[in-house]
C-alpha cells in the first residue's frame, strides 16, 4: 500500500510503498477513505510521543472507511461495514474500560502513535468489537473522519468534562480544528462563546460557528475576555496546547470556574497560576478523546443537523500532498480542518 512514512522524528515525511497491514485476532483492517490532518500528528512527528512510537512510522489517527479484513475473534463486524473509530482504542478489559472510561484505558493503542496509522490506504485497528463505530448510510467518510479526534474530544470536553450549560460564558483559546469544534458544540448547548486566536481567518470561522465575541490574541487578552464576559468565563478551554494559552485560560475564569486542558502541551512541566486556582476554587480538568460507546449522543446531534462537523473541513488534499502538509503544520495559517483522501 501507499503511505506517508518518516524515518526519524522531524525527518522529512515521504510517500512510498509499504507492506499491507494484517488484522490481529480481535482486530480489523480498514480501507481508509478519509483521514484528518491534526496537530497531534505534528506532535508525533516531532517526537513528543517518542516513548510509544517506533520508527519508521506512519502517522494518522482521525479516520473513516470500510472494513476489509476481520480477525478470527471479532464478532460484531464484517467486511464491507462502514466505520469510524476513536483515536484512543481501548482494550475493553482493564479497570478503566470496565468502568466505561475507555478514553483513559491503561492498555490503549492509538493508530498513528503506538502503531502505524491512517495516512495510508489501509490501517489496522485493535479490539474492533470495543472500538469501531458504525456510520449512518448518509454520513460521508470525510464527516465521519472529522469526528474521530478533534470533534469527539471537543464534544466530551464541553459537554461531559466542562459541563457547559445554556446561558454560561465559555471561552475557547485557539481556533484550530478542536477549538472550532468546541465553539460549535458550546453554542449548540446554548452557551455564549468567546473565541480567541491570532488568526483573523480562524476568528471569522469562529463567528460563523456560533461565537458571540471574537478576540485577536495579544499579551493582555485576558482583560478583554474578563470584560466581555462580565467578570470571567464559567468555562474556559485551552484548545491549542501552549503554556501561554493554558495560563490565559485559567486567568479567564470567574470564581469557581472550570478550566479544561484540551490541547496537547509540548512539555510535562507547564506553569499555571495555582494561587488563583486555590484562591478562587477553580477546577482544572483534562479531556482525552471519547469512548466509542459515547458516540451515539454526538452522532444523533449530527444527524439532526444541530452539529455540522462537515463545515469545519476547509480543504481536501491527496496522500502525496499530506507529507508536505504535515511538515509545514507549525507554520501553516490555514483555518479549519484539512482532510486527506488516500
Amino acid at each position: 500500500m501507499r503511505a506517508v512514512v518518516y524515518e526519524s522524528f522531524g525527518g522529512r515525511p515521504q510517500v512510498r510503498e509499504v507492506p499491507d497491514p494484517s488484522p490481529r485476532r480481535e482486530g480489523v483492517v480498514i480501507e481508509v477513505r478519509a483521514t484528518g490532518l491534526c496537530r497531534s500528528d505534528w506532535h508525533g512527528w516531532q517526537g513528543h510521543d517518542a516513548d510509544i512510537t517506533e520508527l519508521p512510522h506512519v502517522p494518522g489517527h482521525e479516520l473513516a472507511g470500510e472494513v476489509r479484513a476481520v480477525g478470527d475473534d471479532v464478532t460484531g463486524w464484517r467486511v464491507g461495514d462502514r466505520v469510524t473509530v476513536p483515536f484512543i482504542c481501548a482494550c475493553g478489559r482493564c479497570p478503566s474500560c470496565v468502568a466505561g472510561d475507555q478514553q483513559v484505558c491503561s492498555r490503549q493503542t492509538q493508530p498513528g502513535f503506538t502503531h502505524w496509522g491512517s495516512f495510508a490506504e489501509y490501517v489496522a485497528i485493535d479490539h474492533a468489537d470495543v472500538n469501531l463505530v458504525a456510520l449512518p448510510a448518509d454520513m460521508s467518510y470525510s464527516t465521519a473522519a472529522a469526528l474521530g479526534c478533534r470533534f469527539a474530544t471537543a464534544f466530551r470536553s464541553v459537554v461531559a468534562q466542562g459541563r457547559a450549560r445554556a446561558g454560561e460564558w465559555v471561552v475557547v483559546h485557539g481556533c484550530g480544528g478542536v477549538g472550532l469544534s468546541a465553539i460549535m458544540i458550546a453554542a449548540a448547548v446554548g452557551a455564549q462563546v468567546v473565541a480567541v486566536d491570532v488568526n483573523p481567518a480562524a476568528l471569522d470561522l469562529a463567528k460563523q460557528f456560533g461565537a458571540t465575541v471574537t478576540l485577536e490574541a495579544h499579551p493582555d487578552v485576558v482583560s478583554d475576555v474578563v470584560a466581555a464576559t462580565g467578570g470571567g468565563a464559567h468555562l474556559s478551554l485551552d484548545a491549542l496546547g501552549h503554556p501561554v494559552t493554558a495560563a490565559n485560560s485559567v486567568l479567564s475564569l470567574r470564581r469557581r470556574g472550570r478550566h479544561v486542558q484540551v490541547g496537547l502541551l509540548p512539555a510535562e512541566t507547564t506553569p499555571l497560576p495555582m494561587s488563583r486556582v486555590i484562591g478562587w476554587e477553580l477546577e482544572i480538568l483534562g479531556s482525552h478523546g471519547m469512548a466509542a460507546h459515547a458516540y451515539p449522543a454526538m452522532m444523533d446531534l449530527v444527524a439532526a443537523g444541530a452539529l455540522r462537523p462537515d463545515l469545519l473541513i476547509a480543504r481536501t488534499i491527496t496522500l502525496a500532498e499530506a507529507a508536505d502538509a504535515l511538515a509545514e503544520m507549525d507554520r501553516s495559517t490555514a483555518a479549519g480542518m484539512t482532510m486527506i483522501k488516500p
